[in-house]
């Protein structure tokens, strides 16, 4: 039986399955607010599978050149046209799988309208996908830095991480069928829309079962 703890999440863009399992996890789920912004990590990019591979899609953000900005005062940066190049990939990687039609209207509007802060685009995709997988659970949010050494925490800021695989005891990541692994295998832990357009409704089936 997994004790029911207190579950710390970075915020991040269309995040990793692994991330979305946490949401199963028997516990209170906290978004923290007042980290500074990390480069690199999945707080503005995901990974989905194209036609060649992993694609990586990043979401540009304004930050000073010599100053720390806490991650809910992040802008997002517009000057490029990345919405259109992020949903030209979702849409080639996934326009073929079994439930892209049935939940892309949805997701649509993120890469048409402009949301000022990275925080509040994440939070709004972020309650979209909840929807998605049925979960009811009211998602809590920092009000202030969460040190590492609380007592009683699940802190998983730093521990799903794109750069590096850190063991996580109480997630596995089950094999399933994906649009391109005929080619190229199975890749694991993609951003949630692969496990979404693939496996639809049966998705939180998926991560119940990928918890431990």
């Amino acid at each position: 039986m997994v004790e029911k703890k207190r579950i710390l999440l970075s915020t991040a863009y269309l995040a990793p399955i692994q991330h979305y399992s946490k949401f199963f996890l028997p516990g209170s789920v906290y978004i923290e607010k007042h980290e500074n912004f990390i480069k690199q990590t999945y707080r503005n990019r995901c990974i989905i599978y194209g036609a060649n591979g992993p694609v990586v899609l990043s979401i540009p953000v304004i930050r000073g050149s010599f100053h720390k900005v806490f991650i809910r005062d992040l802008k997002i940066d517009y000057a490029t046209s990345w919405q259109n190049m992020h949903f030209r990939s979702i849409e080639s990687a996934y326009k073929s799988s079994p439930f892209y039609e049935f939940y892309i209207d949805d997701l649509r509007s993120f890469y048409t309208s402009k949301i000022r802060f990275l925080f509040d685009y994440n939070r709004k995709i972020q309650e979209i996908i909840l929807d998605f997988l049925d979960v009811e659970q009211e998602i809590l949010y920092t009000d202030e830095f969460v040190n590492p050494s609380v007592a009683g925490l699940w802190d998983y800021r730093e521990k799903i991480n794109p750069k590096k695989v850190i063991d996580d005891p109480h997630f596995k990541c089950l094999e399933y069928t994906q649009v391109f692994s005929s080619k190229h295998g199975f890749i694991p832990n993609l951003s949630i829309i692969d496990l979404l357009f693939n496996l639809g409704p049966a998705t939180s089936d998926y991560l119940r079962s990928s918890v431990m």
